[in-house]
């Protein structure tokens, strides 16, 4: 049997990064992944062949399917009238009010093979929102995160401009800080909007003030142009497919970065796997079913599944759990770990996003790059979030394809609507996309026990494990902050000239939809999963500590979003990798306190004629 200093649950963007860390320090590191190394098995398709050829364009359909290890995806939900207002199938189950509207991906890298791509930090007063009278305070803030941050911005790769990050979103970046790359290129619909927009003021309803709009570029982990003054003048060499330096390897604007960049611009966990030691072993196909631990509660390794429902163990000196809010939280409550707070699975969190779509006056040049690269920072921050959640707007630069789904859909309209064929459907299918653009309210969502995660009392998996059972629903704070955003979205339609599109119908495609002072609303999910093994300063009321050590299990590490106690306005993928670091540095200072010299001394001497050769050899097997 092969013991190993570290067993790493999941090898998405946490569990790569620690895994990563350890292994630089010699440290003998098993990774354990539900999915597939290679989802294609042996296909010769690219990722890209096989999202093309997918019958749904969904995030996980590069990877294709892999039923012994299911993904949730969004397609699992559909909206149906009557209450609730969905219903669900597949991995993922539901019984709450409003449907939790995201997925996620068991494969090889996880939801970090699909996620967007960018990556801004939060702001300092997201660290302690009960000042504002909602949500949990974190254990410990921006300023001991600050250096994680920079460290997580040089593995990711990350873009961006730290004067206007300074200026117009309020970060106390540190003096001289440098990304690694310059800021992506502005969209063209970027352009237009600070032409018509910067300096104009547009009223919060419910805070009941104006706030002055100024378009900011948002930090990207995707390759663009190094920055020669980065890491005091040494520069930044971009990183390609397998993390290997590929001073070539550029964001060329192919406007798939969800789910897959062809030219391999976007950050992913394959990257960091790329650039693993030969200590790094990861081990595909394994379902892992319990955390063991021993008599005194400290972690001792993990039982897993193959997919032909082979058992086996694995032991380790530390275990960290690195597989999704959801998946952490389904494995401990597998295991009846790490419950003394009554907390796992407790506080799941999203980023609900109002969508908001329309035509502009003139072309928007849509589908020329990533998704997002600007938005507005001006709601993310301030007392108004005392009275409704804070949010950040971003500019949705592929038309309506998250709202109303892919160009065929405006195709439909023009043939079954206006019957047009041939010339005049051309025409009309093209004026009408070149227009399209979407802003997109991201919303703060506070930490609620009643949002959770449980186990599924009659559902099974095809391993045979309980299914995880989501309970979820958006609270008045959110609501009045979704209010807020459309009023906002019609005073900026108003000064654009834009024709406002936006119709949350029909039901089935909306299943996040609700009625809200006499108004309709719809959202999507962002994919940002959060709380489940909450972070706190006292084992009563958290399940992890600062270092997102359980707190019941010496050895036992839940890593991830599922320990943030708040997912404030930013994607959270940054703040999760910084995380990730911080608590990678933690294990191998633990791993080095186990390995510290020890000597040995005797309370009472031995007499010369009752000692052995062996026992008066000093300290024989122990290091000095």
């Amino acid at each position: 049997m092969t013991r190993y200093d570290v067993i790493v649950v999941g090898s998405g963007v946490a569990g790569s990064l620690v895994a990563h860390r350890l292994g630089r320090h010699g440290r003998r590191v098993l990774v354990l992944e539900a999915g597939a190394a290679d989802p294609r098995d042996g296909s010769a398709d690219d990722p890209l062949t096989t999202y093309l050829a997918a019958s749904g364009m969904v995030p996980g359909a590069p990877l294709g399917p892999r039923p012994e290890a299911p993904s949730p995806e969004v397609t699992d939900i559909v909206g149906a009238d009557g209450t609730p207002g969905y219903r669900t199938a597949g991995h993922l189950r539901q019984d709450g009010p409003l449907p939790y509207a995201s997925g996620y991906v068991r494969a090889n890298g996880g939801t970090g093979n699909v996620w967007t791509g960018l990556a801004p930090r939060m702001l300092p007063e997201d660290f302690d929102t009960e000042v504002f009278g909602y949500g949990r305070r974190w254990p410990l803030g921006y300023t001991e995160l600050e250096p994680y941050y920079r460290a997580a911005e040089e593995e990711l790769g990350v873009a961006g401009d730290a004067d206007e990050q300074r200026e117009h979103v309020g970060l106390p970046l540190p003096d001289g800080h440098v990304f690694p790359m310059r800021p992506l290129p502005a969209a063209r619909l970027d352009g237009i909007l600070a032409a018509r927009l910067d300096g104009r003021r547009v009223k919060d309803p419910v805070a009941g003030r104006e706030v002055e709009l100024r378009v900011v570029g948002t930090p990207h982990a995707r390759n663009g142009v190094p920055d020669p003054r980065y890491d005091a003048g040494r520069g930044y060499v971009p990183r390609g497919r397998h993390g290997r330096p590929d001073p070539e390897s550029r964001c060329v604007g192919n406007a798939s970065c969800i789910p897959h960049c062809p030219s391999y611009a976007k950050y992913t966990p394959l990257k960091t796997q790329g650039r693993w030691s030969a200590g790094v072993t990861l081990r595909d196909r394994s379902v892992v079913s319990r955390v063991l631990v021993d008599a005194t509660g400290r972690a001792t390794g993990v039982e897993y599944h193959a997919y032909d429902g082979r058992v086996s163990v694995a032991h380790a000196d530390v275990v960290v759990l690195a597989a999704h809010a959801v998946e952490n939280a389904r494995l401990l409550l597998l295991s009846g770990l790490a419950d003394r707070s009554g907390q796992v699975g407790r506080n799941l969190m999203d980023h609900p996003v109002l969508l908001t779509w329309g035509l502009l006056p003139e072309d928007a040049g849509p589908y020329r790059g990533p998704g997002s690269v600007s938005g507005f920072e001006g709601f993310r921050a301030g007392p108004a979030r005392r009275l409704r959640a804070p949010f950040r707007v971003e500019f949705g630069t592929w038309g309506w394809v998250w709202a109303k789904g892919p160009v065929d859909t405006d195709v439909r309209h023009f043939l079954a609507e206006r019957g047009l064929f041939g010339a005049d459907l051309r025409k009309a299918v093209g004026d009408r996309i070149r227009r399209q653009f979407t802003l997109q309210f991201e919303m703060e969502q506070s930490a609620d026990p009643a949002n959770r995660v449980t186990l599924h009392p009659t559902e099974r998996d095809p391993l045979g494990l309980p299914r995880p059972l989501v309970t979820y629903d958006l609270d008045e704070h959110v609501k009045a902050g979704m209010a807020a955003a459309r009023a906002v979205s019609d005073q900026i339609f108003g000064l654009l000239g834009a024709e406002d599109h936006t119709d949350y119908t029909p039901a089935a495609a909306w299943p996040g939809r609700f009625e809200h002072g006499g108004r309709t609303y719809g959202y999507r999910g962002a994919g940002h999963a959060a709380g489940t093994h909450i972070m706190g300063d006292s084992p009563a009321t958290s399940v992890v500590d600062a270092w997102q050590r359980c707190w019941d299990h010496p050895g036992l590490y839940a890593v991830g979003c599922g320990s943030m106690p708040s997912v404030a306005t930013s994607n959270p993928t940054l703040t999760m990798a910084a995380l990730a670091l911080r608590s990678a540095e933690r294990v191998e200072a633990d791993l080095a306190f186990r390995d510290r010299p020890v000597t040995l001394s005797l309370s009472l001497p031995l007499s010369p004629t009752s000692a052995t050769a062996d026992e008066t050899a000093p300290n024989r097997g122990v290091p000095e």
